[in-house]
């Protein structure tokens, strides 16, 4: 460790975890990540403490959120730095459409600028997160997969990947024939629009992400990974609720994956305490890219 690094973890309180064997993480073959909308409330009050604490529990890759111009209130160069010092790197971001909250950072509002500012941070991914209740119209849905091919095509000039992040919504039925999902998959460029898999929402909705997986291999590069608690179907901590990640880990390779994001919307519990809980599960049972 860098005396720099020392000195920084050690007036945040973090050096006992490193003394803990947590460092091992960052020698791992494949990158332990994690969506930081899952710390919104410490990004907010401070970004680069909070990516230095995600960075001293191992965490070496980041799924960024709210890009609106600026990075957690921080120009593209100044992140950029924040990065450079924590040792971490951005993976993907999340970027709502506009449709409905329109703004910079949008799918239609300038788009090319948002893609420019993340291939100067080095992300992989762009990813369409969210459609608001109020965008969730048959029009919309019938529009939608033009608007993913087309975003996709910009972040494809920049080397940029662009994908879709599913909630539970969209396995609601679309027609007679097909739900909303199956509607975006077979109406948009397999190449140009990938798909970040949320387990804990496909699980919701009641639905086997190995079914996906089947029908359209390859198609899902990104996962995130969260539980889903007995009964309340509330959010929790990896390990602690009902899905059996095992049995979605070994279809890793048909479902193309090549980067999952830790994530838990709330907690019951201080979030770095989940947080924690999850880490130490997903390292007990090796689930990293084979």
């Amino acid at each position: 460790m860098h005396r720099k690094d020392f000195i920084t973890l050690s007036s945040l309180g973090f050096l006992g975890l490193y003394s803990c064997g947590i460092s091992h993480f960052k020698n791992r073959k494949n990158t332990l990540a994690i969506q930081l909308y899952t710390v919104r409330d410490a990004m907010a009050s401070n970004p680069e403490k909070t990516i230095e604490r995600l960075a001293s529990m191992g965490f070496t890759g980041l799924e960024i959120y709210g890009y609106d111009g600026t990075f957690f209130g921080k120009t593209p160069q100044e992140f950029k730095r924040i990065l450079k010092n924590t040792g971490v790197r951005v993976i993907s971001s999340h970027h709502t459409t506009g449709i409905f909250q329109k703004g910079r950072g949008t799918l239609l509002d300038n788009w090319e600028k948002s893609v420019e500012d993340l291939h100067l941070i080095g992300s992989e991914f762009m990813v369409c997160s969210y459609l608001f209740p109020e965008e969730r119209t048959m029009e919309n849905f019938r529009k939608l997969p033009q608007l993913l091919d087309k975003s996709g095509e910009i972040t494809a000039k920049a080397g940029i990947q662009f994908a879709y992040h599913n909630h539970d919504f969209e396995f609601e039925k679309f027609d007679d024939t097909q739900n909303i999902y199956d509607f975006i998959l077979k109406n948009s460029s397999p190449e140009l629009v990938k798909m970040e898999l949320d387990l804990y929402w496909i699980s919701k909705a009641g639905i086997d992400p190995l079914i996906y997986f089947e029908k359209y291999p390859k198609r899902f590069p990104l996962w995130h990974v969260k539980d889903m608690k007995t009964g309340s179907k509330d959010f929790t901590e990896v390990g602690n609720g009902t899905i059996d990640f095992e049995r979605i880990f070994k279809a890793e390779k048909q479902a193309g994956l090549q980067y999952w994001f830790l994530e838990q919307d709330s907690s019951d519990k201080d979030i770095f305490e989940s947080i924690r809980i999850s880490r130490d599960f997903i390292d007990k049972h090796n689930f990293f890219l084979k």
